[in-house]
């Protein structure tokens, strides 16, 4: 079995409303823009990178209840955007 778990806090910086897929399951798309210093060969960097996400389900109903500029953290997995696509995009199992 192969690892693939992110858990990510930041500022929502995109909220498109809840929609609902073709099966009927709440959706909603999210860009959540992520700041913090990291240390990577034991130097400090300052990170920053905006972070697309989608939640399905409960997690969708309970992200539309936020607004752009709320701070979350959010765990999930990462998968393609889209069947074709190349950009990943988190999916949100659980919002902390």
């Amino acid at each position: 079995m192969y690892a693939n778990s992110v858990t990510l806090s930041g500022t929502i910086t995109a909220l498109e409303p809840l929609r609902h897929t073709p099966a009927g399951l709440p959706l909603v798309r999210f860009q959540l823009n992520h700041r913090s210093t990291q240390v990577e060969a034991g130097i400090q960097r300052q990170v920053e990178c905006d972070v697309g996400g989608v939640g399905i389900g409960e997690i969708a109903t309970a992200l539309s209840k936020f607004q752009a500029g709320a701070a979350v953290q959010v765990t999930g997995f990462l998968s393609k955007k889209g069947r074709t696509g190349t950009q990943l995009i988190l999916h949100v199992t659980t919002i902390v």
